[in-house]
């Protein structure tokens, strides 16, 4: 079989890019190695109808964010802003405003190194220990930035990560889709030939002819787009003939961080509706819903691990509740249900976060080769723009317009 444009990876980059050549006419098929479309938004939804919990991507930023346009603003909710907010500190449980009390919430001093203007590729590890008034200050500043962009502070960079907030132009607010986050993938793939369950192995090319290798068979293209996370090809799951080395190299330069999420659903309901920072590193953020049984913890880089860990453990999770929600002592764990970001095959972590030494990575990443292969995905915008949906979104939006105008024929 041929088609004019084969979209590797059906998360929201490579929908949006589909669509937007559907919408143009052109012939297009997306393969997805899972049986589902979304990549990296998984939402959990409870047995008995109660409201939607998210296992990856967990909200909308900005009133101006693409996603509204997508989804229509009936199908779009404000976040509630009624959640008691609570930090964990050398194992002690306290009101989240403690951060801020004789020194600088890590929110403030994230503000600030947003704001600082240099062209000095320092990481953001040492901003924060030359503006750091003393060590505490310094600690919840380094885990608000774990918890936030999924790697260490000595590895990311700050003029970059200043870069990516300053272009982002969604302005403030946080919303949720109704129902859901993976209505939106859902939508994307409405009008779409996305086939599910169809790993490609290798992509073997010349200029203008693509031929995808996968246990399917062969499907032949004038043009491919890329879409999946760099890990995923620096892993040998998706191999591509001919990749230069520079492309080789950008890709090894953008790892993903690690991430870990899951739903635990208890023999009792929350009293309150709270979000919960561990600034100890062992248990990321931590949110219940009032009267509802689930609690959510969403974890990254260090935080992850310990996570992950005590998951597994008999009583890990009762212990690590405990710490962050007092009142999970008095109830059972019933069920878990998790996704482990970091070990899943096809994505190989949480998104991408700009590193010290190779600003340019992501650059290279996006560069097409030769007309024919394009590439997409929030690892093509890192440092440029925030590693969100909208990120992924304009991502997918400039393949298309890459191959739209002309490049690839």
């Amino acid at each position: 079989m041929r088609t004019d444009v084969l979209v590797v990876g059906a998360g929201i980059s490579g929908l949006t890019c589909a669509s937007r050549l559907t919408e143009a006419g052109l012939r297009v098929v997306v393969q997805e190695s899972r049986a589902r479309v979304g990549g990296r938004i998984r939402t959990f939804r409870p047995a008995d109808g109660g409201p939607a919990l998210e296992l990856g991507a967990q909200v909308v930023h900005g009133a101006r964010n693409p996603v509204h346009a997508v989804m229509g603003g009936d199908r779009m909710e404000t976040v509630p802003r009624d959640v008691a907010a609570r930090v964990v500190e050398d194992g002690v449980t306290a009101d989240m405003g403690v951060l801020a009390r004789g020194r600088r919430g890590p929110w403030a001093l994230e503000a600030e190194l947003n704001a600082a203007l240099t062209d000095a590729d320092v990481s953001v590890g040492d901003r924060l220990r030359s503006r750091c008034a003393d060590a505490a200050e310094e600690r919840a500043a380094r885990e608000w930035y774990r918890q936030n962009w999924a790697a260490d502070p000595d590895e990311v960079s700050a003029p970059a990560v200043a870069a990516a907030h300053r272009a982002d132009a969604v302005g403030g607010g946080e919303y949720a889709v109704s129902g859901g986050f993976d209505r939106l993938p859902e939508q994307l793939a409405r009008s779409l030939d996305v086939r599910l369950g169809c790993p490609v192995d290798l992509l073997d090319w010349s200029t203008g002819q693509v031929r995808a290798h996968g246990a399917q068979g062969v499907l032949r293209a004038g043009a491919a787009v890329v879409t999946v996370p760099p890990q995923v090809v620096v892993s040998g799951r998706l191999r591509i003939g001919g990749l230069p080395a520079t492309k080789w190299q950008a890709a090894k330069d953008l790892p993903a961080g690690d991430g870990y999420c899951v739903v635990v659903t208890l023999s009792a309901p929350a009293p309150e509706s709270a979000v919960v920072f561990d600034v100890d590193g062992s248990g990321g953020f931590t949110r219940s819903r009032a009267g509802r049984p689930e609690v959510l913890i969403v974890a990254k880089a260090g935080a992850a691990a310990a996570v992950r860990a005590a998951t597994r453990e008999s009583d890990g999770l009762t212990a690590l509740l405990a710490r962050s929600l007092p009142w999970t002592r008095s109830a059972r764990v019933l069920a878990t249900e998790a996704a482990d970001w970091g070990n899943d095959p096809w994505s190989g972590g949480a998104f991408t976060a700009p590193r010290t030494g190779a600003r340019d990575a992501a650059v290279l990443w996006a560069e097409p080769i030769e007309n024919t292969l394009f590439f997409a995905g929030e690892a093509t915008v890192c440092g440029r723009e925030l590693p969100w949906v909208q990120g992924a979104i304009a991502s997918g939006e400039r393949a298309a317009a890459q191959i739209l105008s002309g490049v690839a024929r």
